[in-house]
Order: structure tokens, then sequence, then C-alpha cells
């Protein structure tokens, strides 16, 4: 079974570390901070093999190229994110299955944010970058709100016990978002309650599951007649309704 480190990079980025005691593998999902990245190594003891890349924006790959200097990692990335990821080595396509270590890692693709954004699926965990986030989901810089919206279904689609693990810590605003949308949702209320505790002590919001996502995020919840009546779109189209939702969302 894999074991999974969290920690904080850059501003509000999260570095994430996956590692398989069999083998000794370990991959950083992206590379946002090299020191940050280096300390959770040393606090480990794990070496990194590898680097998971999930889009090419500057705080997921900056540290690319002075970890595979340090490490001699090998560097997975999209395939239509060749030339936009720094020093690849391995491309993958949606479907595609490979291993770290000994651990099967599936490949989910979840373009919207951008085009050739990826999420890597490995155990009971989802690693989605900046598709997904709890309470959210990323702005769309080159995708469709179409695109969007079935790169969400997808996901929504994994077992609901499925752990979610995301490049920010945007819960907190997101929350404040989301009761807007879905203001007599109770499991929302909730969730934005222990949101609040959470960040009052200094403790990240993640990881999150699939399960309490479908309950709670808006951006998961187009489809839902209620999200509909409340936006007054009763009868439109899922995408339609996930379009306003995240057109709010832009100006909020």
């Amino acid at each position: 079974m894999i074991e999974i480190r969290m920690f904080p990079a850059r501003d509000d980025n999260y570095g994430l570390l996956v590692h398989d005691p069999l083998s000794g593998a370990t991959a950083s999902i992206d590379a946002p901070e090299e020191d940050a990245i280096c300390d959770a190594l040393e606090e480990t003891g794990w070496r990194l093999t590898d680097l998971f890349v999930t889009h090419h924006h500057y705080d997921h790959v900056e540290a690319v190229p002075a970890l595979k200097r340090r490490f001699g990692a090998r560097v997975t990335a999209s395939a239509r994110d060749r030339g936009r990821v720094p020093e690849v080595d391995g491309v993958v396509e949606d479907g595609e299955h490979f291993h770290l270590g000994t651990v099967p890692v599936e490949v989910i693709g979840v373009p919207g944010h951008t085009l050739g954004h990826v999420a890597y699926r490995i155990e009971d965990s989802v690693f989605v970058g900046d598709t997904l986030f709890s309470l959210g989901c990323g702005r769309l810089f080159e995708g469709s709100p179409g695109q969007m919206w079935e790169s969400l279904c997808r996901l929504r689609a994994l077992p609901p016990e499925t752990k979610v693990w995301c490049g920010h810590e945007y819960t907190e605003a997101n929350g404040r978002f989301a009761v807007t949308i879905d203001p007599d949702n109770a499991d929302l209320a909730a969730r934005v309650a222990e949101v609040r505790d959470l960040r009052l002590d200094g403790r990240p919001t993640l990881p999150t599951t699939i399960g309490r996502e479908a309950a709670t995020n808006p951006f998961l919840r187009a489809d839902r007649p209620e999200v509909k009546a409340a936006l007054g779109m009763s009868g439109r189209s899922d995408v339609d309704v996930f379009a306003e939702i995240r057109a709010r969302k832009d100006r909020f």
C-alpha cells in the first residue's frame, strides 16, 4: 500500500509525495517548489525517482529541472504537454496504465483547466492537480465548459471513498462561493463549518473524497434539479448550468 506525504509549497500550493514501500520508488505529483519537496524527502527518508506532472502551469513545474538534476528523477507528463513541461522523459495518454515501482498508476484525461491536464489514480487515491478542488474546480484557461464538465463527471464517477488530493488550499474561499449557489444544502453547510475550524487551527482541508465532493461541491452538482432551480435554470442543459456557475465564480 502506498504512503503519501502532503506539505505546503509556495503560497497556497500543496506538494505531494507518493511512496511505494516495496520498491522504494517515490513520485512527486508536480514540482511546485524545490526546497519544500527536498525537505519532505529528507523528513521521510525517501528518494525521489519520479515526477508525475498534471499540467504545464509554472507553479506545478517550476522545480522540475532542479529535481531532475538532483535526483535523476524520471519526468512523466501528458502527451499534449510535450514541449510545455520541461525535460519530459515519457508521455502518457488518457486511459494509459504504468507503474510506480510495484504500484499500478492509471492516467485519467481531464481537460478543461488546460487542454493537456491529466489526473493520476493510484490505489484508492486520485491526484487531480487543478481540475478539481474541494468545493471548487479550476478556471477554464484553455478548455471549454463542456470539456471541464465531462472531466468532472469522470472524476465524480470514481468510487465515493476515493481520496482526492488537489494542488491548492482553496477550500475556505470556495466554500464562501458554494453557499451562494447551493444555499439549502445541509451537507455543504456542515463542510463549510468544518473547513472554518480546520483553517483556524492551521490544518489542511485535504484530502477530500469523491463522495464528499459529490454531495457538496456545486461544480459537481450542475445536473442537480435543486441547483438548477436555485439558479433559475430549470430545464437548461447540465453544461449550460456548469458554465453559469463557473462564470459566477470568476466574478465572485
